[in-house]
């Protein structure tokens, strides 16, 4: 799953997704968490632009009011068959969340859960799926809003999370124009457990578990002991 990750500058990101407006406005971050707003690379009448939008999708039926548990992240194979993301699916309404890295726990065999940063390896910003959506309160506020799509793990992601069986889906460079702008049948096919050689990991300090911290220090490697 993805319960945390970084922002990158947002000048990296421009530079990685030359989006063709660019509406968003943020600081680089190192500890997201479930409802603040992050950036989103989205089509607006053909062309891409960057926005800003609330992690944790609120379908548009739901009239601004959030379903029972944060809807953070959705399962790959469950899109088109969710009634809170079938219709933005089905839409196309398919964005790219650009991070520096995510956050994963590990158990340990004294039941501890020590958090790692993952990152794409020599890349400061790269890119995951996801999908948004439109949704307009009793007050006609709108939010617009949403969710990363996860995968099967690769092994460096399965030996990390003992506990947890999907990962982020990071798109390669080469397929963000499919995820974009093909039909529903070549995005999905983009979808992949990201190769593990292209990747890098290691044990962060707890600190990453309160969402109150929020400095470069929680990306620094930590030593680990053997338990």
């Amino acid at each position: 799953m993805c319960e945390r990750f970084a922002l990158p500058d947002r000048i990296a990101a421009e530079h990685e997704f030359m989006p063709a407006q660019a509406w968003w406005n943020f600081e680089q971050r190192f500890n997201v968490a479930a409802h603040q707003y992050v950036p989103a690379i989205r089509l607006h009448e053909g062309q891409s632009e960057a926005v800003m939008l609330r992690w944790g999708l609120i379908p548009a039926w739901a009239e601004g009011v959030p379903t029972s548990d944060p809807e953070l992240c959705v399962n790959a194979e469950a899109m088109a068959e969710s009634e809170v993301y079938r219709a933005a699916w089905l839409n196309s309404q398919r964005c790219i969340v650009p991070v520096a890295g995510f956050y994963l726990w590990q158990l340990t065999s004294l039941k501890y859960r020590q958090p790692f940063f993952v990152r794409v390896a020599d890349r400061s910003v790269f890119g995951l799926a996801a999908v948004w959506d439109r949704s307009v309160t009793e007050e006609d506020d709108v939010i617009e809003s949403c969710s990363v799509i996860c995968v099967p793990p690769n092994a460096l992601v399965a030996d990390i999370a003992n506990t947890e069986h999907r990962m982020p889906a990071i798109l390669r460079r080469k397929d963000y124009e499919t995820w974009l702008r093909g039909t529903p049948v070549e995005a999905k096919e983009t979808l992949q457990s990201y190769n593990p050689q292209w990747m890098q990991a290691y044990a962060v300090s707890p600190r990453v578990n309160s969402t109150t911290a929020d400095d470069a220090g929680l990306i620094r490697p930590v030593y680990r002991s053997a338990h």
